[in-house]
């Protein structure tokens, strides 16, 4: 009898609370042209043909993820988040341990990044689906990079030739991952993405490139930009 091939899962931690926003509102709930920020990146992940299915981490007394008018043609699970990224991405797996198989693929995207591709995703599945460890999307960083000491004095202008900006997907086998962030968390370390809990074991996570439109909604202003590049991909479809 054949193995059955990995299959692709999202997950999506979205148990923030938007602290940098200076809004009441959770970030992932702001208004986005015609939906909410994570109705946008559900509707992303839902609707690309290779992702078998979502789970999804809200906070545990989230008053506005019930309200939602929700439109998912895929499996979408939904489990409690956690204090950290960390925490509530490991509860995902978790939960998705139930429904998928260890050398499944897991993609973790943030609740908070709408504007991403699908030809971005197709681009980290076909250059990450044989390898050994897995990866991320990122962008090549383009301007000069400087180190300051806390005064804002420049103590140095770092080589950017190597560097690179993480975003996100970043896709893994369920695993490997679960095993990471456990590792992590049970040493007490705070990893911010998925690739560094996978960098602690001593693995290389393969860099990916995306485009520069898969902007993370950090800020008030991140909202109109995001409409502009949202309005712009459905000029292109």
């Amino acid at each position: 009898m054949s193995q059955q091939a990995p299959r692709f899962w999202a997950i999506i931690p979205a148990a923030g609370i938007g602290k940098r926003m200076g809004n009441s509102l959770p970030k992932q709930y702001l208004k986005l042209l015609d939906k909410t920020v994570i109705e946008h990146t559900l509707h992303c992940l839902s609707t690309h043909p290779r992702i078998n299915g979502i789970v999804i981490a809200i906070a545990k007394d989230d008053p506005h993820w019930p309200k939602l008018p929700l439109l998912v043609n895929k499996k979408l699970l939904v489990t409690h988040g956690g204090v950290e990224r960390c925490h509530s991405v490991l509860n995902a797996l978790l939960h998705l341990a139930e429904h998928a198989n260890p050398n499944d693929w897991a993609l973790v995207h943030d609740a908070v990044r709408p504007c991403l591709r699908h030809a971005d995703i197709d681009q980290l599945i076909d250059t990450l689906q044989h390898h050994p460890i897995g990866g991320l999307l990122g962008l090549p960083v383009a301007d000069t990079i400087k180190r300051a000491n806390a005064t804002g004095e420049v103590l140095a202008t770092i080589d950017r030739s190597q560097l690179w900006r993480a975003l996100t997907p970043q896709m893994f086998r369920l695993n490997m991952l679960t095993h990471a962030l456990e590792n992590a968390i049970q040493h007490q370390t705070i990893v911010t993405d998925e690739a560094a809990a996978i960098e602690r074991l001593g693995h290389a996570p393969q860099m990916v490139a995306g485009h520069a439109d898969n902007i993370k909604i950090t800020h008030p202003q991140d909202i109109a930009l995001a409409e502009l590049l949202l309005q712009r991909q459905r000029s292109h479809r």
